[in-house]
């Protein structure tokens, strides 16, 4: 659905790398890169937090710290305010270019946003708050994120009546599944470093070391110290999902990296507790846009 958006936005291209086209908003705009042909080490940096996303071909983002990873298509790639990285384009062709939808979103938003949730979604005080973590946050886009990357698209390139509102809302949900990441993954590793830390970080390293099993919730009440209305939510409240949605989420990250490492396929499905390989594969297609065989074969060929 982008790629189509997109094509009946361009024009003819004025350069071969990183050709942008841009379309702004009062606290947000959206750009479409596109690259014609194989380039290295393109800077790329911005006075705002970033949002990339890849729509189609590849690219391999480098940063500080000798920080590279390749970026492909149903991926996202958030660059902190004033940030720097250089981007190389392996694959770009003339007649199939490598391209990218960049999102860039004022700290005031960012903030502003933040400040929301943790007003109704307060974390637990020995947490800290609610904030955006300055970093670079390399992920995958679960259906949800997809779909909104495609509703912006369309809001931004065209000419609605309440384009600003629509922007606004959408801006608010991106900046929301970003924190929510970024929480997420401070938790998981908090949980690590301190795991008698609370109720809530023994439950989340029961949970990463029992992924095969089924969720037992009377155990993770008890681990939690709290009964199951209160366990219920203050997991929500901290990660946004029932327990069991997050265990999906544990699993299909686990099942990503075995994945990629190179490991059987099956083999995997069956060792996280999946039943069914069928079943395995659609849950794996709807959290990374592409089934276990092609998501392989394109680690491999990396």
């Amino acid at each position: 659905m982008i790629k189509g958006c997109l094509q009946q936005k361009r024009a003819t291209p004025q350069v071969l790398v990183e050709n942008k086209l841009t379309f702004a908003a009062p606290e947000a705009e959206l750009s479409i890169y596109d690259t014609f042909e194989q380039a290295s080490r393109v800077a790329l940096k911005s006075d705002q937090l970033l949002f990339c996303g890849m729509v189609t071909g590849k690219k391999v983002m480098h940063s500080v710290d000798d920080y590279e990873a390749a970026f492909y298509p149903h991926e996202s790639f958030i660059m902190a305010p004033n940030q720097a990285v250089e981007i190389d384009f392996p694959e770009a062709k003339i007649h199939q270019p490598t391209t990218c939808l960049a999102i860039e979103i004022a700290t005031d938003k960012v903030n502003q946003v933040a400040e929301k949730l943790q007003m109704r979604s307060p974390l637990d005080k020995p947490y800290g708050h609610w904030k955006y973590q300055q970093s670079v946050v390399h992920t995958h886009h679960n259906q949800q994120t997809q779909a909104l990357l495609e509703r912006m698209v369309q809001i931004f390139t065209e000419n609605d009546q309440d384009r600003s509102c629509l922007i606004d809302l959408a801006i608010s949900e991106l900046v929301i599944r970003l924190l929510r990441f970024q929480t997420r993954d401070f938790l998981l590793l908090h949980s690590e470093q301190n795991p008698e830390f609370n109720g809530l970080n023994s439950v989340l390293q029961y949970m990463k070391n029992h992924l095969h099993e089924g969720l037992d919730i009377d155990v993770l009440c008890r681990l939690a110290c709290m009964s199951r209305s209160k366990f219920f939510s203050q997991f929500k409240n901290h990660f946004g999902c029932t327990p069991m949605a997050f265990q999906q989420q544990l699993r299909l990250k686990q099942a990503a990296k075995f994945i990629a490492q190179g490991q059987q396929i099956t083999q995997v499905c069956f060792s996280l507790g999946y039943h069914s390989a069928s079943h395995f594969s659609r849950l794996f297609k709807q959290c990374y846009g592409m089934s276990p065989t092609d998501y392989k074969l394109r680690h491999l060929n990396s």
